[in-house]
């Protein structure tokens, strides 16, 4: 299986933990051109929408004369493992050169080939993978002779009417175009599920050509989180349209740190600043320092309105009491979700709402720029 492919239909899926139990999965197989005598083996099970998303566990394994085989433990749900070559010394991890692998509990698969072109055989869900991905390989096959031929050229230095970037998109969309046929001639294989999880742009397309046997089958769990991404990312952008400075900030109602509930037009009269944040975040804790000099600098001219997003809530509270964030407080724990309502697309994002209830300022990231703003406003 061409690793192309993958990277053309928009890469593989996301991934969460699997959790342990007594049904194995074995993989082994040959492997030409890879250097190394190790192999770095992620694998986890396919996100669903109970079980959320979770830490990836990592084994090693050996490759000798180029053969290896491993054996991984998973309960029923499918799983996808990620295979790469460990670097020798101080290399870095070429991350565009894996082998990625989907299956289920007591599944025997064969990979044979090399980092970049590779088969995958040994269930019923590979023998329609590969039967499908026939029908656009020489598309595929075509693109990557012209990907090598202009190797050498930087792809943002070309012109966006260049011949070759037209034949590079030509190319693209006819193979996503076999793509999405595919699984409209075969709404009920569970391969057509996964391969709509590759569809990028076209996801929402074609999860809906898909039958019920297949919603329902060993997919369905992923097809149900699938479906539920596609209607986050479709209320994210209608929400984007309101979100706009000078238009009015959508009110809401969260729980505050006591569980009590707190909606933020119970703040309207002063400046409010929403700290879309969580104690994941990097550049969120690292600003911490910095709006607690802003808050103390103008409090009594505004307040801010932590909202924590994809934490649990002992991990949320943990971090306001570590950190001694003196500030107002709520979680954003999904219904509703706030973070979709405001199209929140990174974080830290601060939303600055002025006292008629506008929206005054957006500042995406950790940014000098929404601090001299503030001494703008208030000086």
């Amino acid at each position: 299986m061409k690793k192309n492919v993958l990277m053309m239909l928009a890469g593989a899926a996301l991934l969460c933990a699997c959790q342990p139990s007594s049904k194995n999965i074995t993989i082994s197989g040959t492997l030409t051109g890879v250097e190394s005598d190790t192999l770095l083996v992620t694998h986890a099970a396919l996100p669903t929408v109970s079980g959320g998303s979770s830490a990836t566990k990592l084994d090693t394994v050996a490759l000798l004369d180029g053969k290896f085989s491993l054996t991984l433990e998973c309960d029923t749900l499918p799983i996808q493992a990620v295979i790469f070559a460990k670097p020798a010394g101080n290399k870095m991890l070429n991350m565009t050169q894996n082998i990625r692998i989907v299956a289920f509990p007591n599944d025997a698969l064969t990979v044979n080939g090399s980092l970049e072109d590779y088969k995958v055989e040994g269930s019923d869900f590979y023998a329609s993978l590969n039967e499908a991905e026939k029908t656009w390989q020489p598309t595929i096959d075509s693109l990557q002779t012209i990907l090598k031929k202009h190797s050498n050229i930087d792809p943002t230095d070309l012109p966006e009417d260049s011949t070759i970037t037209a034949q590079i998109q030509a190319l693209g969309q006819r193979a996503m175009a076999l793509h999405i046929d595919y699984i409209r001639q075969h709404p009920d294989e569970d391969a057509s599920v996964f391969l709509a999880s590759q569809s990028g742009s076209r996801m929402e397309e074609a999860l809906s050509l898909l039958g019920d046997k297949a919603k329902n089958g060993v997919f369905s769990g992923f097809y149900q989180y699938l479906d539920a991404q596609v209607k986050k990312a479709k209320a994210r952008e209608e929400a984007e349209a309101k979100i706009k400075e000078g238009l009015p900030a959508p009110d809401f109602t969260l729980n505050d740190l006591n569980g009590q509930p707190l909606s933020l037009s119970s703040l309207r009269g002063k400046y409010v600043v929403l700290d879309f944040w969580g104690s994941w975040c990097g550049w969120c804790i690292k600003g911490i320092p910095d709006m607690k000099k802003y808050y103390e600098k103008y409090k009594g001219k505004l307040e801010i309105l932590g909202i924590d997003c994809r934490d649990t809530e002992e991990k949320w509270k943990a971090a306001v009491e570590k950190h001694e964030l003196p500030w107002l407080h709520v979680r954003n724990a999904g219904d509703p979700d706030v973070s979709i309502l405001y199209a929140i697309q990174g974080y830290p994002t601060k939303i600055v709402v002025d006292p008629e209830g506008k929206i005054a300022k957006i500042v995406v990231g950790e940014d000098p720029a929404f601090y001299e703003y503030l001494d703008e406003l208030f000086k």
